[in-house]
């Protein structure tokens, strides 16, 4: 089997970086040369444990993060942890919450895309009107970048959508027989 030719990522946050699960290891080695250097004992088996523990721990971390927190956009598809929206699906992106308005938005009580209960920690929600006419809340570090990219791949999509032999989504007649209204 072949696989089908790729699309093009416009906005990705990996969730958490594997990098984190070299931190402890590292720090147990640093403590290992300062043993050695000072001349007291060296702690061989507890520096060892704790660099695997500490190591296989965050690695849990590492592959749940990157698996629920993970976002990717792609031209035709929103992808926030394990849930994927169809940008077909997008009616519109929502105006930015205001910092100096005491009022939520109505968004901001929307459900969050992904399986979890809420916007991740150290995340912002960004409203989106669905084209069934409900809410929801997509998500990122880098709320503005994903913001910008969402916005643009919208905007190509109803471009594409305008020129003639693309699929184009009709507005329904409210008038069967051309009334006016």
């Amino acid at each position: 089997m072949t696989e089908g030719t790729a699309e093009p990522v416009l906005f990705t946050e990996p969730g958490a970086r594997w990098r984190a699960v070299a931190y402890g290891p590292v720090l147990c080695l640093v403590i290992l040369v300062l043993e050695l250097v000072t001349g007291g004992p060296v702690h061989w088996f507890a520096l060892a444990f704790c660099a695997v523990l500490v190591a296989a721990f965050v690695a849990l971390q590492v592959y749940a993060a990157r698996t629920h927190v993970s976002v990717e956009l792609t031209p035709s598809a929103l992808r926030q942890g394990t849930e994927t929206l169809p940008l077909a699906a997008i009616d519109e992106v929502l105006p930015e919450r205001d910092e100096d308005s005491w009022d939520d938005e109505e968004w901001e009580s929307a459900r969050a895309l992904g399986e979890l209960t809420g916007v991740p920690r150290r995340r912002k929600g960004i409203g989106l009107r669905l084209r069934e006419g409900g809410m929801v809340q997509a998500w990122a570090r880098d709320h503005r970048g994903l913001r910008a990219a969402l916005t643009g791949a919208l905007a190509e999509q109803a471009g594409s959508a305008d020129r003639p032999g693309t699929d184009t989504m009709a507005e329904p007649d409210e008038h069967e027989d051309g009334g006016h209204g």
